[in-house]
């Protein structure tokens, strides 16, 4: 012990920190991230190098509704399914995670999402159409 009293503010960040890590950017913590998770005035105007996309504030939003989804595991589509240490999940991604959080909250070594690309939907604001055939091709090459 050195004498000095507790440094109550730093002892709530630690714990803080413990249970919620994705509220810190670069050690500190971030005041926006930390409204975001706890509101529902989700507004990201600190400007800096983040991944940004059409639609993060309501992401965040439905990020904070808990689900009652439940995972089924297919056995019979699966390989090697009792012994495996790798699983394949296919489902809605944030829905999954949000499902996978609680029960495997700093366990999981990797975690593979494959984007929603070619859904055919008209909802997806993304081009998801990349086809082209030769002579567009070579047009776009002599540029």
């Amino acid at each position: 012990m050195n004498g000095e009293s507790l440094n109550i503010e730093q002892d709530n960040l630690a714990k803080l920190k413990e249970q919620f890590p994705n509220l810190f950017t670069e050690g500190k913590l971030d005041w926006e991230k930390l409204k975001a998770t706890f509101s529902d005035d989700i507004n990201f105007s600190n400007e800096r190098y983040v991944l940004n996309w059409a639609g993060k504030s309501d992401a965040f939003k439905v990020l904070q509704v808990p689900t009652t989804a439940t995972l089924k595991p297919l056995p019979e589509e699966s390989i090697n399914f009792d012994t495996t240490e790798n699983i394949f999940i296919e489902g809605e991604n944030l829905e999954v995670l949000k499902v996978l959080q609680k029960s495997y909250y700093n366990k999981i070594k990797c975690i593979i999402i494959d984007p929603p690309y070619n859904t055919g939907s008209d909802s997806f604001i993304y081009p998801d159409k990349f086809k082209e055939n030769k002579a567009e091709y070579e047009k776009t090459c002599r540029r």
